[in-house]
């Protein structure tokens, strides 16, 4: 449509029919119409593209029941009907018979625009792509969802360093200087906010590790007790049984022990009641009496099942213990304040005593003369 200057040309093509010679000299004569023109039948070749893609897409990927084909098919539809609207983009702003510099910077500043909307379709089309991936446990069973955020974050700093790249190259900026820039204002950012980047390293370590998870009830050091609500790159978060959020620095959670009450070989969470009777009880229909309290609860796990032990002899009370489990930590609370009532009326049904301390006291005088 154009010679190498930007000029529009003044013949028509022999190829052209005939019948749109007319419509050829015309255009060709008024740069901004045949402008126009390109641009408008770039952009409907961008949708037809679009809506062929997402179509015959479509059919290809109507087998699978996930919803990720479909989100990556769109992704991909819509980065090839962007470089088509770029493309005839370009070709209107040739045909205006601009100036070199005029035209150059036009062309850049869509370049830019372009590189800018493909890192957003990039990030999303990466992060779709490691969903996929994590479902093909078989083949890539490093990337799940404890590792999702991990990867996630890398792609997202490998897709935005290679966009800003791009941009000083396409503005001819020589990214060397930067890049020593960068190195000299990283070092003084690594003193000034060593502890955000300690809390930064420790989220990689964790997310990679999983000594816990969403969803897992851990207990601290200093004693708190929650469900883990996020894992995040800076901290995380536990939801106490008071509904309260606690935020705790990755730093500090890398660096401390960590009870996991959902960790081990199921989220089954073990219960232990102890129980106190009096000296001449029945220890055998203590025991039996206590399995049974715990077999009749319906939140009590059949498997492993209900046991009872008896622990020692107690200054006043022989020490039993009542071990079973339910299937979640959450319900440790609840189902401890049900067996203990259901236990202490129980006991008192069968007439077996439990006692409490009792002291006897021997008062000696000096007799009298």
């Amino acid at each position: 449509m154009s010679t190498a200057n930007g000029v529009p040309p003044t013949e028509a093509p022999d190829w052209l029919p005939a019948a749109l010679i007319g419509a050829w000299d015309f255009l060709a004569a008024y740069p901004p119409a045949l402008a126009l023109v390109v641009l408008v039948v770039g952009l409907a070749q961008a949708i037809i593209g679009r809506m062929i893609v997402l179509h015959w897409g479509g059919k290809l990927t109507s087998g699978v029941d996930s919803g990720l084909d479909t989100r990556l098919l769109r992704i991909v539809a819509n980065v090839a009907a962007l470089i088509v609207a770029y493309i005839s983009a370009v070709l209107a702003i040739q045909v205006l018979g601009l100036s070199d510099r005029v035209e150059g910077v036009l062309i850049n500043v869509l370049l830019s625009l372009l590189i800018l909307r493909l890192v957003k379709s990039g990030m999303r089309a990466g992060h779709v792509g490691l969903e996929i991936l994590g479902r093909v446990r078989d083949r890539f069973n490093i990337i799940e969802e404890r590792t999702l955020p991990l990867f996630d974050l890398m792609l997202t700093l490998v897709v935005i360093g290679t966009a800003a790249y791009a941009l000083l190259i396409v503005w001819e900026i020589d990214p060397t200087a930067w890049l020593a820039s960068a190195g000299v204002i990283g070092i003084a950012i690594g003193f000034a906010a060593r502890d955000t980047l300690a809390n930064l390293f420790a989220g990689f370590f964790i997310i990679a590790d999983a000594p816990y998870k969403v969803g897992d009830y851990i207990v601290l050091d200093g004693g708190e007790r929650g469900e883990v609500t996020r894992v995040g790159i800076r901290s995380t978060r536990l939801m106490t049984r008071d509904d309260v959020e606690i935020t705790v620095p990755n730093s500090e959670m890398a660096n401390s022990k960590i009870y996991n009450e959902s960790g081990g070989r199921w989220v089954k969470f073990r219960i232990r009641l102890k129980v106190g009777v009096a000296y001449g009880s029945d220890a055998e229909a203590v025991v039996e009496l206590l399995e049974s309290v715990a077999k009749d609860h319906p939140s009590v796990c059949a498997d492993p099942s209900a046991r009872v032990r008896m622990r020692g002899f107690g200054d006043s009370s022989l020490d039993f213990e009542l071990l079973c489990w339910v299937n979640h930590p959450s319900q440790r609370g609840l189902v401890s304040h049900e067996l203990y009532i259901k236990v202490y009326k129980e006991l008192g049904q069968a007439g077996i005593e439990i006692p409490f301390p009792q002291r006897d006291v021997w008062m000696r005088g000096k007799a009298e003369d």
